[in-house]
């Protein structure tokens, strides 16, 4: 009997800013849009993703007593939201055949030896039976002096632990820009790179965006903990129809960090 061919393990980072193209609701048609790019290429590819947006969702249906920028009325929001993201991603996924699960990590668990081959052990078996996994980070029991930062970190770190073959970041701009070209507002993209410490000076320091918590500069510092792991990094637009699909058939201009 043959053997089944090993797929290819790719890490997908989604911002709040891609999962809501750049609005004030998570949109479903985003979600459908990853869901059948994933199909597509399943019999090559395994999926992980790192989903932001609980916050994001939350803020559509409620408006919290207390509503500031609070870590304790963003961790109430991150409670609500999170089921409503879950099953935005199941309901989406369900219709064209994918099985979802939810993971929530905190950083403490990178910390223990034990915690970690139990997080490795459960993403094997659920992607082994073609579950994708969908983290988040555990926002309701994280404390500001133990969080992750942004779930750039998080993904990197994932990624890192999981020893995947890809990690994708899915943001709002074609990669990288050089420095010189964003302030002549014709935005050329870096292409290929491998010295982290150059292309940290091409990104400009920069607001975070809107409904995220890292910008530019913490996809490149997630980038450099993957690089340490020997993982290659991809940093694409993901508000683009098929961006996934694109930027593995080279179709369009993003950032390839190599290692």
């Amino acid at each position: 009997m043959e053997k089944p061919k090993k797929k290819k393990r790719i890490l997908l980072k989604l911002g709040s800013n891609t999962l809501t193209r750049e609005t004030d609701q998570i949109s479903r048609g985003k979600i459908e849009d990853i869901g059948r790019q994933i199909a597509a290429l399943k019999d090559d590819y395994e999926f992980v993703l790192i989903s932001s947006g609980a916050v994001a969702v939350a803020k559509q249906f409620v408006n919290l007593e207390r509503s500031g920028e609070n870590i304790d009325v963003k961790q109430a929001l991150a409670s609500i939201g999170q089921p409503h993201l879950m099953r935005i991603f199941q309901e989406s996924f369900r219709e064209l055949g994918l099985l979802t699960s939810q993971i929530l990590l905190s950083p403490n668990d990178f910390g223990r030896d034990d915690s970690k081959k139990n997080i490795i052990n459960t993403m094997n078996v659920l992607l082994e039976n073609d579950y994708i996994p969908i983290i988040n980070e555990n926002d309701t029991s994280s404390t500001e002096a133990i969080q992750f930062g942004d779930n750039d970190n998080l993904a990197a770190q994932t990624a890192a632990l999981l020893d995947v073959d890809l990690f994708i970041i899915a943001t709002n701009t074609h990669g990288v820009y050089k420095k010189g070209s964003i302030s002549a507002e014709t935005p050329e993209t870096i292409r290929k790179v491998s010295d982290i410490d150059e292309l940290k000076k091409e990104v400009m320091s920069e607001t975070k965006s809107a409904h995220g918590t890292g910008g530019m500069e913490s996809k490149v510092s997630a980038a450099e903990i993957t690089q340490k792991a020997k993982i290659e990094t991809w940093i694409v637009n993901g508000l683009d129809e098929n961006f996934i699909l694109n930027a593995i058939n080279d179709e369009v201009h993003f950032t390839k960090i190599h290692h």
